[in-house]
């Protein structure tokens, strides 16, 4: 999964999908609408802490303190995250990153790579397993706060635009991923097995202009053709 994202769906009417959500949680926070938001910027994201859930903007990038000659990943790998060192400390610290879709560049023979842009077909957010440190939480924003979203295996079609893509949970199954009692066991199996299929999602290529980090507009996730390929 290449490092850009689209978040600019009203923060409140995502929340509202967690229909099943016990208790109140603060008031979304309602950001300016980012269509091409890189690693390193602060994304909207969703956490539980004691027995709210909590809707915040947290930096797209985590590395542990020890690690400080590394670069900050923005995604983990679902086949190791639960048990390699890397990510361990937060492995406990489970979240959601909704997103309205997501880029991915792919070599089809020109002098630059085609961005394509990865959407749900229905139209909703796709609600992105994520794991990190989060502000709140008993200690105060920290230059170490921020997430990595957990990604996975291709399947079907999509393997021809890249070999990895989020986890992405429909709403009930995101609930339970963000609910503290999960045990982390069952947390495991859902990343690994309970994602999104790629039939659930489509795929276009869209303006090259994606490529500067600068350009963030709605016109960069319209397509450059009519043919989009589920």
């Amino acid at each position: 999964m290449c490092g850009r994202i689209a978040q600019f769906g009203p923060f409140r009417e995502i929340v509202d999908l967690l229909t099943g959500w016990p208790s109140p949680y603060p008031e979304a926070e309602e950001a300016p609408p980012r269509y091409n938001l890189p690693p390193t910027a602060q994304a909207r994201l969703l956490n539980v802490e004691g027995d709210d859930l909590v809707a915040q903007r947290v930096r797209w990038g985590w590395r542990p303190h020890w690690a400080t000659d590394k670069p900050a990943p923005t995604n983990a790998r679902a086949e190791k995250v639960a048990h390699g060192p890397f990510f361990r400390t937060i492995w406990p610290h489970r979240a959601l990153c909704p997103i309205d879709g997501w880029f991915e560049w792919v070599n089809e023979g020109g002098p630059k790579k085609q961005p394509y842009f990865i959407r749900r077909q229905d139209g909703a957010p796709s609600f992105c397993a994520s794991i990190g440190q989060y502000p709140g939480g008993g200690h105060e924003p920290s230059e170490h706060d921020g997430f990595v979203i957990i990604t996975a295996d291709s399947q079907g079609g999509m393997v021809d635009i890249h070999d990895r893509r989020p986890v992405v949970f429909a709403p009930d199954l995101a609930q339970e991923w963000l609910d503290p009692a999960t045990p982390k066991e069952r947390a495991e199996e859902m990343i690994l097995q309970q994602g999104e299929l790629s039939e659930v999602f489509e795929w276009f290529p869209v303006s090259k202009d994606v490529g500067n980090v600068r350009n963030d507009r709605p016109n960069l996730i319209e397509p450059i053709n009519w043919r989009i390929t589920p």
